[in-house]
């Protein structure tokens, strides 16, 4: 048995380059978005004005924007947002329309107050949730990866490559259900062998967008395959996959033809596994990326 593939030094510096820029951490001064006296999102000072133009459901003070007192259940939250984001998206500032929607939750472990659109997720800069799961073939000393090229017609990384598996996990879900329903529609993978993949961790994002804050939490599975089997997309986002070898996949990491969702999901992987040395130059910088601490959180 050979000696398992190592990064080169170059190439994990030209990684972390990449990384760094795409994931840097916010500067913008991000104002509370609050429910119930809770911070459960952050908007700019811009949208913030926008939404104070709603005083029957928000109010904006030194304290940031807060969600007006009379609606005061879930459902009445979750209908009042509904029509703001219908309104945001008339006036074309919130992505493609999912009709899809994410649990808003004061802390991870909290109960939801309201649901949101998918669109409107990074406006009001909430914490969203994602499940994704690298597709692989081989073993732990000699594999390759399965990399699926996304639509051109995707709301989010349009044309780029991604992790084989993934998808953001909607309100009244589960992170393992996400991964079943993703790996059949994305992969052609059945239920029986979704279920093999193996929660490994979590990484996370904290940045900048156009379209707000994105702070979203990744769950990671490993999926080993069978050698024979071809990814066949059933849902129309993944236009092609490719099974690539790990020089590959180090090259493709260090340009922007990858998501950065993927491309931490993917280096969590090598970091795990022992394919990048400890002893690298990079090698802290990238434990560091995988999650970012709240010192960096220049926006909150």
């Amino acid at each position: 048995m050979g000696a398992p593939w190592i990064a080169s030094p170059a190439g994990v510096a030209r990684v972390v380059h990449r990384l760094a820029r795409v994931l840097a951490a916010p500067t913008t001064a991000y104002e509370p978005f609050r429910v119930a006296d809770r911070i459960v999102g952050r908007l700019t000072p811009e949208r913030a004005h926008r939404l104070a133009r709603w005083p029957a459901r928000f109010k904006r003070s030194a304290r940031g924007v807060e969600c007006a007192p009379r609606l005061r259940t879930p459902q009445l939250r979750t209908a009042a947002l509904a029509e703001v984001a219908q309104t945001l998206a008339a006036e074309g500032v919130l992505t493609a329309w999912r009709n899809e929607h994410y649990a808003v939750a004061a802390g991870r472990a909290g109960p939801p107050l309201f649901d949101l659109e998918r669109a409107a997720a990074r406006y009001f800069g909430i914490h969203t949730f994602a499940a994704h799961a690298n597709g692989l073939v081989g073993s732990v000393r000699d594999w390759r990866m399965w990399l699926a090229r996304r639509s051109p017609t995707k709301a989010i990384d349009p044309g780029r490559l991604d992790n084989l598996v993934g998808g953001g996990v909607a309100s009244g879900t589960t992170v393992s259900a996400t991964i079943i329903r993703e790996a059949w529609e994305e992969a052609g993978i059945g239920e029986e062998l979704a279920r093999q993949a193996h929660g490994v961790g979590s990484v996370e994002i904290y940045r900048d967008q156009p379209d707000g804050l994105q702070h979203e939490t990744i769950h990671i599975y490993d999926l080993w395959l069978r050698s024979d089997f071809v990814p066949e997309n059933q849902d129309g986002e993944a236009v092609d996959h490719r099974l690539c070898m790990p020089d590959d996949i180090l090259a493709v990491l260090a340009t922007d033809d990858m998501t950065a969702a993927a491309s931490l999901v993917i280096v969590d992987f090598l970091l795990r596994h022992g394919h990048i040395a400890q002893d690298d130059p990079s090698f802290g910088q990238l434990q560091a990326l995988r999650h970012p601490s709240v010192s960096r959180r220049r926006g909150t």
